[in-house]
């Protein structure tokens, strides 16, 4: 890898990117290709190194946490090594690089007038200011999404995956430079000071992006004059309707709160119909304390397994099983804790979703096509699943190839923010007629001409075939 940069001032660090920016709109999908190839054989190439790095993160980390001054859900998060993630991490790269060009897509065309056409074409956003915590696969899956849209990036991680973070953040600019696309076209940045500067810099950077906590995204929200896509909390819910089976409960519930529980996606609160609480909802309970998850339950279902011999004497029961407060539907746990509501109706639970949930995403159980529907149309969040885990809320599994994050706001991008949601548009006007078009020309009086603003193809573009490759 290359040399480490002269340090530079947060101002020279957004107009660098600007500049990489503005020079990259000519460059074509075939080299922005090229590009990630390179970024994914240098991330290959200084594996070890990186690992090693990993690991002292690591080490540094874990006295933190017995320390008490960060979370074991962090922790979780930072291990590159950990299963098959430094694998799933370049084929991101590559799943990235395999998608569709996000830019110059015509989403609406319209003749004006005889030779005069409008078109919105899909184009890139510009500059992003990127502000995650913990995750060090981050760096290369934003890298990969913005060589791809063609937007340049600055990224800002936890202090607690620096050492990771600066070697891959090294190793992509050190790719970038043998390619079409300028070293800072990529960058990073290590301190909140850095960062404090960079939110003030509306003239270079053009939307800020962060993935936290809700703290984390509030303050930002409030300090930056940028445009600001949150990315916050995951209190994900599941709802058990009156007509949820039980092989189909348990499979969704299960998943959604054990496959990974530190993820933002994972379940957070268990809503019951209460008509299940006989039924159904001790056999749930029975797999959740199989997976040793803590059931923090209100009274009726706590009542409801109390007195059934077949709960009181698990092995976990006695440790795992408590009354919950109002507080516990309220948290983002990430971990093996999850929280237990009774419902009386459909209703209910959409209320309390609205009410306290983050509007991450959000499932319901039911064989009722009408509860379904119901249930999709009214909770309020960026995805609402049918008889599924909560756990595909991710945009790998959507076929994005990987994600910014997962947006809950409600313009520009929603839900797992992928290429589609890292492009804007532009109005491009073209004139076919032989002295141009004036627009003092139309109006309503007898001497104007009128619009005729009849449809064209989507598929015509404002150049048409005539366009030669930049």
């Amino acid at each position: 890898m290359s040399a480490v940069n002269e340090p530079r001032s947060a101002e020279e660090i957004a107009r660098s990117a600007k500049s990489a920016f503005e020079a990259s709109q000519l460059v074509s999908h075939d080299e922005r290709i090229i590009a990630l190839d390179a970024i994914r054989s240098a991330l290959q190439e200084n594996k070890a190194r990186i690992l090693d790095a990993n690991r002292r993160d690591l080490e540094a980390a874990q006295k933190e946490v017995d320390a008490g001054r960060l979370s074991a859900s962090l922790l979780k998060r930072l291990d590159l090594g950990k299963g098959d993630k430094w694998d799933s991490m370049l084929q991101g790269i590559s799943d990235v690089a395999a998608l569709p060009d996000p830019n110059g897509k015509v989403t609406y065309a319209s003749e004006l007038d005889d030779g005069l056409e409008l078109y919105r074409v899909s184009c890139p956003i510009g500059v992003l200011l990127i502000i995650f915590e913990s995750r060090p696969e981050v760096v290369v899956n934003i890298a990969a999404l913005a060589v791809k849209s063609g937007n340049a990036a600055i990224l800002k991680g936890g202090k607690e995956s620096a050492q990771t973070a600066l070697l891959l953040s090294q190793a992509i600019r050190s790719a970038l430079s043998k390619t079409s696309l300028h070293e800072d076209y990529i960058q990073s940045v290590q301190t909140r000071d850095e960062v404090s500067s960079l939110l003030e810099m509306d003239k270079y950077i053009d939307l800020v992006i962060p993935r936290g906590s809700n703290s984390l995204v509030s303050s930002i929200q409030r300090d930056s004059r940028i445009a600001v896509m949150g990315h916050a909390d995951g209190l994900c819910s599941v709802y058990l309707d009156q007509t949820a089976v039980l092989n189909k409960a348990i499979r969704v519930v299960v998943d959604s709160k054990t496959d990974y529980p530190a993820a933002c996606n994972a379940l957070e609160t268990l809503l019951i119909h209460e008509s299940l609480l006989p039924t159904v909802w001790p056999a749930v309970a029975s797999a959740l304390l199989s997976k040793e998850v803590e059931l923090r339950c209100d009274l009726p279902s706590l009542s409801a397994i109390n007195s059934l011999p077949s709960l009181t004497n698990h092995p976990h029961f006695s440790t795992h099983v408590v009354q919950s407060t109002e507080y516990d539907y309220k948290t983002e746990f990430l971990d093996h804790t999850l929280a237990v509501l009774t419902v009386p109706s459909l209703a209910a639970a959409i209320n309390h979703i609205n009410a306290h949930s983050s509007h991450h995403t959000d499932s319901i159980v039911t064989e009722s096509a009408a509860a379904a529907q119901t249930f999709c149309r009214a909770v309020d969040s960026a995805g609402t699943f049918v008889n599924a885990s909560t756990r595909f809320a991710d945009g790998f599994r959507y076929g994005f190839g990987t994600e910014v994050g997962i947006s809950t706001g409600r313009t520009h991008a929603r839900g797992p923010v992928g290429l589609e949601g890292l492009v804007i548009y532009k109005y491009m006007l073209r004139s076919k007629g032989s002295e141009g078009h004036v627009a003092g020309e139309y109006g309503v009086g007898t001497d104007k001409k009128r619009f005729k603003h009849g449809s064209l193809p989507l598929d015509g573009g404002p150049f048409g075939n005539d366009a030669t490759d930049a």
